[in-house]
């Protein structure tokens, strides 16, 4: 019998679907050279409550909850640089 918990495939969707969900975001962002929509302050909580989520995933050893936060964690950190690069190109 296999030691594969079938529960972590809901995880894994979850991870999946979750962490895919920001890709439009990041891809807008970098096409359109603009983030004004987006929320500083969201992206900064949002950040840190993923760094909260990898931080528990490592603890209790839960691979889906830490693979869909690392990579979402990658995304909006990016989104948070683009904003702020294009915040400072717009000024100059």
């Amino acid at each position: 019998m296999s030691d594969f918990n079938y529960i972590d495939l809901f995880g894994f969707l979850a991870a999946l679907l979750t962490t895919i969900a920001f890709l439009p975001q990041l891809y807008k962002t970098w096409q359109t050279k603009s983030a004004d929509d987006v929320s500083l302050i969201m992206l900064i909580l949002f950040i840190t409550g993923l760094f909260c989520w990898i931080i528990y995933g490592i603890k209790i050893n839960s691979f889906p909850i830490l693979i869909a936060n690392v990579i979402t964690f990658i995304f909006n950190f990016s989104i948070l640089i683009l904003k702020i690069t294009y915040r400072k190109n717009k000024y100059e």
